[in-house]
């Protein structure tokens, strides 16, 4: 098993928990407070070490864990899902654990991920036209992840796993320039 099938594993065993019926935590709790936790672990180096080095015992980082929780005011699931993590020594993988996660929870929410590249800022306005096309192209809810690309002359790309929706400047240009080709 490689270890971004670890990291699915226990994503998966998390998002089961968290999405059953009788889970004191919704979703999106969940999973702020763990990436809360993946944020402390990465801010602090001796945080990261004490809790990956095989010289300390399990028992030790269980409490060093218990108290970050209690500090962050954790829920009981992730707390005792962090214990879980110690007690594997897969500490190191949390981050991608973490992100497995998050698009465990997509994925079982009926979600798919657009990353939407723009030549510049797109307005509030922008977003919500972009989000509703995106929605009736792949037929499911879109969650947008929007980065500024400087080599775009205007416009906008949309990339829905491996399908790419191209709404820049340059695109349709090259469209209408097959169009011309075609036509002679």
């Amino acid at each position: 098993m490689t270890l971004t099938a670890v990291a699915a594993r226990y994503a998966e065993a998390l998002a089961d928990i968290v999405m059953g019926a009788s889970s004191p935590v919704q979703p999106q709790e969940a999973l702020d407070e763990l990436k809360a936790f993946v944020q402390t672990l990465r801010s602090s180096g001796e945080l990261y070490t004490a809790l990956t080095t095989p010289a300390v015992p399990v028992s030790r980082k269980k409490a060093v864990v218990g108290r970050i929780a209690e500090d962050l005011r954790l829920s009981s699931v992730i707390r005792n899902f962090l214990f879980v993590v110690v007690g594997h020594h897969r500490i190191p993988l949390l981050g991608e654990i973490a992100e497995a996660f998050d698009l465990q929870l997509d994925h079982r929410m009926g979600y798919v991920r657009a990353q939407v590249s723009s030549a510049r800022e797109l307005s509030p306005e922008q977003r919500g036209t972009l989000n509703g096309s995106l929605e009736r192209l792949s037929g499911k809810r879109v969650r947008m992840q929007f980065k500024i690309d400087e080599s775009l002359i205007g416009g906008a790309t949309a990339r829905i796993g491996s399908t790419v929706y191209d709404g820049s400047v340059r695109g349709q240009l090259r469209s209408l320039e097959r169009r011309l080709i075609m036509q002679d």
